[in-house]
């Protein structure tokens, strides 16, 4: 089951919830700060992306291609943001915010590693889109696909059943303890 944190300052220290969620042995680490300035963002991204160092954890920034190509980390692009086809060149892993069949179907053609799909069970001010959508996604692609939205590790057998590849999430990393 791969594992993707993304990140909220807001919440805690990323710095140390990204310490903890490599040494636990996450898979991706998206970093989505999406208010801080480029150099704040870059200072960041290097940050994270020196803990990961030697570990198997790929990390990721937001929808910043240049912060992507500056640090040499991937990016992850939400669904309304630059063309997937124009980044896939730039970056080494490219993953993308997808919340229909179609826009997953698009995000597959455009050369994504991976999409992000969701949200797929209840979450504060978003419409779940449910698990019998999850399959109908993962159906229709030969990529990865990871759920988002209102996973806990309680229902993540929910999700594999339903043969995505994996779970993302904020609060799922950012718990302390």
């Amino acid at each position: 089951m791969i594992r993707y944190y993304v990140t909220d300052r807001r919440q805690g220290d990323i710095i140390v919830f990204a310490r903890r969620a490599i040494d636990d042995g996450v898979h991706m680490i998206q970093v989505r700060e999406k208010d801080l300035p480029a150099k704040q963002l870059f200072e960041i991204v290097s940050q994270i992306r020196d803990l990961a160092g030697k570990s198997n954890t790929k990390v990721l920034v937001n929808d910043r291609v240049d912060i992507a190509v500056t640090a040499s980390v991937g990016v992850h692009l939400p669904s309304n943001g630059l063309p997937a086809e124009r980044v896939r060149p730039l970056v080494q892993v490219l993953g993308v915010s997808t919340h229909s069949v179609e826009e997953a179907i698009q995000a597959e053609k455009a050369g994504a590693d991976f999409v992000v799909f969701g949200p797929v069970f209840e979450t504060p001010g978003k419409t779940p889109a449910g698990l019998d959508t999850l399959r109908r996604v993962v159906a229709a692609l030969r990529l990865p696909v990871l759920a988002i939205g209102g996973v806990t590790m309680a229902n993540a057998a929910q999700i594999l059943d339903c043969g995505a590849a994996g779970i993302a999430g904020i609060r799922l990393f950012q718990t302390s303890g």
